[in-house]
């Protein structure tokens, strides 16, 4: 049997233990020489000399939310580096240019990540389409239920939902969208119409899906041709009672435009991600009617986080038997990603 890779945790110490459960990391260990009781957490660990032996013959680090940053200081004392397993999603925060210099693999397990935001957002999808967040706001308002009869221009049959950005989220978002009567479309720079016909969506310029959608739901980067991609001028093109939907970053949409938006009555809107963040306490989005602000819960949450756990366990077995990671990254793709 060949000798396991050597590996090292680069992470907060207490999400080992909810990322890596008994189960998922026994089979970690079987794959690669890793100790759950050693695990880095700061840039003073890389350098102490608690950490400097295992450091120096680490053929991989498992990585996690809280890794410190990865800079030429700390690849120097790991000569034997050959690969970054992520058990998040982005990597931009941590890992400096010198990792790709130095041919580093790196892998994430932002696919694992997109499944509870993709499955967030459909949930939301299908209440707004049946005007959750007013008819809660009538009721807390009048205190008095409406009487029964059909109420005209809601549901979800025919309901047009733009999707913003074919990431990850979006491409299964566009997957869990299929078996409901739902019409979606979208918009992306770097998808073309052959690659929005094999998603099954039809492809739109921005402006045209913010025209035509009831739902628009953001998954784009955040990068700086993205800032601010919702402005005052995209807003205004949404239709009158369409909802807008962010799960990607807060930085993408212009929370003031949208503000007075919302405080006309004209939109209402979704946030899992705000800018900043969190939200100051006297921030209008959390008292506005037609506004729903979650503390960014959309990605992995309690039971959620170990499959983020098994995607990098599976990929260390990969590195373990030769084979090609599967969700590799490399640094120009990096730069259109989250």
């Amino acid at each position: 049997m060949p000798e396991r890779p050597r590996a090292l945790f680069a992470m907060t110490a207490e999400n080992v233990p909810q990322i890596f459960p008994r189960d998922v990391l026994d089979r970690l260990r079987d794959a690669v020489d890793i100790d759950p009781a050693l695990v880095v957490e700061s840039t003073e660990d890389f350098a102490g000399p608690r950490f400097r032996e295992a450091l120096a013959e680490a053929e991989v680090l498992v990585t996690g939310w809280g890794c410190p940053r990865l800079d030429e200081a700390v690849l120097d004392a790991a000569p034997k580096l050959r690969a970054i397993l992520h058990s998040a999603g982005s990597v931009k925060g941590f890992v400096a240019p010198a990792v790709w210099e130095r041919g580093i693999a790196v892998s994430t397990a932002a696919d694992a990540n997109a499944v509870p935001v993709a499955e967030y957002t459909l949930a939301m999808i299908l209440l707004a389409g049946k005007d959750i967040l007013k008819s809660r706001d009538r009721l807390r308002a009048e205190r008095v239920h409406p009487g029964w009869g059909f109420v005209p221009g809601i549901g979800n049959h025919g309901r047009r939902v733009g999707v913003i950005g074919a990431s990850r989220i979006g491409r299964r978002l566009i997957e869990l969208l299929r078996p409901f009567d739902l019409r979606a479309s979208l918009t992306d720079p770097y998808v073309d119409e052959a690659g929005a016909a094999a998603l099954g969506v039809p492809l739109l310029p921005l402006d045209d899906l913010l025209a035509t959608s009831d739902i628009v739901t953001v998954h784009a980067p955040d990068t700086p041709e993205t800032h601010r991609l919702i402005g005052r001028r995209e807003l205004a093109l949404m239709p009158d009672g369409s909802v807008l939907i962010n799960t990607a970053r807060g930085a993408l949409v212009d929370h003031d435009a949208l503000i007075d938006e919302l405080r006309a009555g004209r939109l209402s809107a979704i946030l899992d991600v705000t800018d900043p963040e969190p939200l100051p306490a006297d921030s209008p989005l959390l008292d506005l009617p037609g506004a729903f602000v979650t503390p960014h819960l959309a990605g992995s949450q309690g039971n959620e986080v170990s499959r983020l756990g098994l995607a990098v366990t599976e990929e260390a077995e990969r590195l373990a038997a030769g084979r090609q990671l599967a969700y590799a990254i490399d640094r120009a793709t990096l730069e259109r990603i989250a």
